[in-house]
C-alpha cells in the first residue's frame, strides 16, 4: 500500500474534479463530474438582483461542449455553448435548486452537474442604523452601525444632512462601522452586486453635540437666582 499515493489532485471551488494514483509503475487518472458555482456566492437574493451561473465540464476544452442550465429539474436554459449565464432575478418564484449538463459536440455524451440552491426573497431590503449615544461631548465621538439583515456580502454608504444644510453623501466610507464627530441627521443603505443593487435608507438617526459653555452660563445663571 505504501507504493500508492496522489500525485496530482485539482479543486474547482472547493470540488476536486482531476485526480491521478501511481499504483506500483501504473498511473491511474480520472475526471469526476461537472461543477456548477454562482457569482456571487450569496445565501439569498433580492428580486432586481443579479446571479451568474457557471458550468465547468473539467474534460476537454470549454468549446467542445454545449451547455444547459436545468432548475428544479426541468429545462430552464436551453444548450448553449457559452458557459456562463447571467440571470436577472425577477420573482420569488426564481427561488430553487439549479443544475448545469453538457452535451460534447463530438458525441452523445452528457455530463450533469452538482445542484446550487437559490433562494429569493419578496421584500426589498430596508437598513437599519443604530448609535451608541445620540448625544456626545463637544470634542467626543459615536459610533453608528448600518446592517442589513438575513443576507451577506453588504458595502454601505453614509449620509448626513444638518436643519440647514442639504443631504450630501460622506465620502470614503463603505464600511459597517463610522466613527463620527459632527452633529447632525444621519442615515445609510447598503449596497451590492454588479450592477449595484440599493436597499432603502434607513430611518434617521440626530446625532446632538453638548456644549460646556452653554452649561456653565446656566449654572451660573442658576446659582445668581439662588441669592
Amino acid at each position: 500500500m505504501n507504493n500508492i499515493r496522489t500525485v496530482y489532485e485539482h479543486t474547482v471551488k472547493n470540488y476536486v474534479v482531476h485526480r491521478c494514483f501511481r499504483l506500483l509503475t501504473l498511473w491511474l487518472c480520472w475526471i469526476l463530474d461537472a461543477v456548477l458555482t454562482i457569482e456571487p456566492s450569496w445565501s439569498s437574493f433580492f428580486i432586481g438582483e443579479f446571479v451568474t451561473f457557471k458550468c465547468d465540464m473539467n474534460e476537454e476544452k470549454d468549446t467542445d461542449w454545449y451547455y444547459q442550465i436545468n432548475k428544479d429539474g426541468q429545462e430552464f436554459v436551453s444548450y448553449d455553448t457559452n458557459k456562463d449565464y447571467k440571470l436577472q432575478i425577477i420573482a420569488t418564484s426564481d427561488s430553487g435548486e439549479y443544475q448545469c449538463s453538457g452535451s460534447w459536440l463530438s458525441s452523445h455524451h452528457i455530463k450533469n452537474s452538482n445542484t446550487v440552491s437559490i433562494t429569493v426573497l419578496a421584500d426589498k431590503p430596508r437598513a437599519t442604523l443604530t448609535a451608541g449615544t445620540t448625544i456626545i461631548p463637544v470634542g467626543g465621538s459615536v459610533t453608528l452601525t448600518c446592517s442589513v439583515q438575513s443576507s451577506d456580502g453588504w458595502k454601505y454608504e453614509w449620509f448626513r444632512r444638518t436643519q440647514t444644510t442639504s443631504e450630501g453623501k460622506i465620502r470614503d466610507q463603505q464600511n459597517r462601522d463610522i466613527r463620527v464627530s459632527q452633529g447632525g441627521i444621519y442615515s445609510c443603505r447598503g449596497t451590492r452586486g454588479n450592477p449595484v443593487y440599493y436597499t432603502d435608507i434607513s430611518d434617521d438617526v440626530t446625532i446632538e453635540i453638548t456644549c460646556e459653555f452653554s452649561l456653565v452660563i446656566s449654572l451660573s445663571l442658576s446659582l445668581s437666582l439662588d441669592r
